[in-house]
């Protein structure tokens, strides 16, 4: 019925945004400012500390006891969703993910350390009022690894390394629940419902004439606001995964490297759940009970209305938690690095992004009161592949530059494409420095700028009101620029 169907699928709805927790756009790259400024290569590089997080095998090739390394970055996306003459930017609030790296040399041949990484994290406020806000207003997530490693050179040219990923994080997103609008569709769904049964019967017409007139008005107030709006936050637990590699020096200027980071699944055990209006007591003092009011007109004059129909109210949904699982994606990277002379290091790689793995989205809802308002999405991601390469070029014995650039292809299909990460095709170029002014202390700087290959695309749910499918669309577009900076220390 109508008002089951409603009832339900705003349930359900208020929760797809957690489909883009793990999305393309949350994938950071942003574990090293050295890494940064060569398009994030390092799976056949030997880089220290830092080799924890894209090639373990590599921390056994340290050249110090110890090697400390810090650093945090900027990242400010813009972005843009156009239909016909309907334009909207987001208004996004800067993301600085993080990393540290501790690395030690145990023996010549063994090395161990601990790193500290945020692998997904951005944000995204389209708006309370926009035209999308029905599948979301805004979005925030942040994800952290701790990862302690240990690496063994089996050889001179060949070493192994593993590392326990230990990942947990947060999300806080808002949606809304009745978008711009759609109070008048809520009207029109009911008249849809009557008007056949109106139009054979003008008596029954007459009687609720000026209750519609006066919904119909009522309803009108918010063509251009979201009349409810609910808001999501939860905690990941720690969830455990690994991250193995294998690096081999071919001879004194050719090295490959292969490493796999696993897949985790991020679950949110029990996520808090408020809910906000434009107008409280007019919604649910007004609105709602004229709707009521309308079908109690029409069932005293004879006409059955369903159950089902009968109790037009938003479920209770700040009246429980909610729980949520979804895959972060597993990793496989393979690459070559060249050394044509002791000042030149050139390097490149293709890392495999096994979304294929994210096939549908479950909610849960508890207590079991809200179960029935339980589903289950279907995302159907592809995997998708990640091409980049680098360059580094040591201009004297205290300063080393670099260049970069990759390209990064989306896993969402034309018809899944939602504005809550605008996922999209993106080529990113980067540059970047280092400067020592003593030996052991190095100082990085780092900068990326990525575009997204513009793209039309539309997403597929079910109304609100009526329970009949409905499609948002159009174009959108996307930009981030990325400023870093990072320290370390060998000793």
């Amino acid at each position: 019925g109508l008002g089951d169907v409603y009832k339900r699928q705003l349930a359900c709805l208020s929760m797809l945004p957690m489909t883009y927790v793990a999305a393309e756009g949350y994938q950071v790259n942003a574990q090293s400012t050295k890494q940064a400024g060569m398009g994030h290569v390092g799976v056949a590089m030997k880089l220290g500390a830092e080799s924890m997080h894209f090639n373990p095998a590599g921390l056994a090739f340290m050249e110090n006891k110890i090697h400390l390394s810090a650093g945090v970055s900027g990242v400010f996306s813009k972005g843009k969703f156009t239909d016909g003459d309907y334009v909207q930017r987001p208004d996004n609030t800067p993301s600085t993910p993080l990393y540290v790296y501790a690395g030690f040399k145990i023996y010549d041949n063994l090395a161990a350390g601990v790193s500290v990484t945020t692998p997904y994290g951005s944000s995204m406020n389209w708006g309370k009022d926009w035209k999308g806000a029905h599948l979301v207003q805004d979005i925030a997530l942040k994800a952290f690894n701790v990862q302690p490693t240990v690496s063994w050179k089996i050889t001179d040219r060949l070493s192994v390394g593993a590392g326990l990923m230990m990942e947990f994080g947060n999300i806080e997103l808002s949606r809304a629940l009745i978008g711009p609008g759609e109070m008048n569709n809520m009207a029109n769904g009911l008249m849809e419902q009557f008007g056949p049964i109106l139009a054979q019967h003008p008596e029954l017409a007459a009687l609720i004439k000026p209750t519609v007139d006066k919904l119909m008005t009522d309803m009108a107030k918010y063509q251009d606001a979201s009349a409810a709006s609910v808001n999501l936050k939860g905690d990941a637990g720690v969830r455990l995964g690994f991250n193995v590699g294998a690096m081999f020096d071919i001879n004194e200027k050719w090295t490959v490297g292969v490493s796999y980071r696993s897949k985790v699944k991020a679950r949110v055990k029990e996520g808090n759940i408020s809910l906000s209006y434009a107008n409280e007591t007019d919604l649910k003092n007004n609105l709602l009970p004229q709707v009521a009011g309308l079908l109690k007109t029409a069932e005293a004059a004879g006409f059955p209305i369903p159950e089902s129909m009968k109790d037009f109210s938003i479920p209770p949904l700040d009246e429980g938690t909610f729980s949520a699982e979804l895959p972060l994606p597993d990793n496989w990277n393979v690459g070559v690095t060249f050394k044509p002379t002791n000042r030149w290091i050139l390097s490149g790689e293709v890392q495999f992004v096994g979304w294929g793995a994210y096939k549908n989205l479950a909610i849960n809802f508890a207590p079991s009161s809200l179960s029935k308002y339980d589903m289950v999405a279907r995302k159907e991601y592809k995997n998708s592949r990640i091409y980049r390469v680098g360059a580094q070029f040591a201009a004297t014995n205290r300063l080393d530059v670099r260049l970069g650039a990759y390209f990064d292809e989306s896993p969402v299909k034309d018809d899944y494409l939602n504005p809550e990460t605008p996922s999209m095709n993106k080529f990113g170029i980067t540059t970047g420095l280092s400067f020592r002014p003593i030996d052991p202390l190095s100082i990085d700087f780092a900068f990326s700028y990525v575009t997204g290959f513009g793209r039309d695309g539309s997403y597929s749910d079910k109304s609100l009101i009526t329970g009949n499918d409905r499609t948002f669309g159009g174009h959108y577009n996307i930009y981030a620029l990325m400023p870093s900076i990072g320290v370390s220390y060998a000793f």
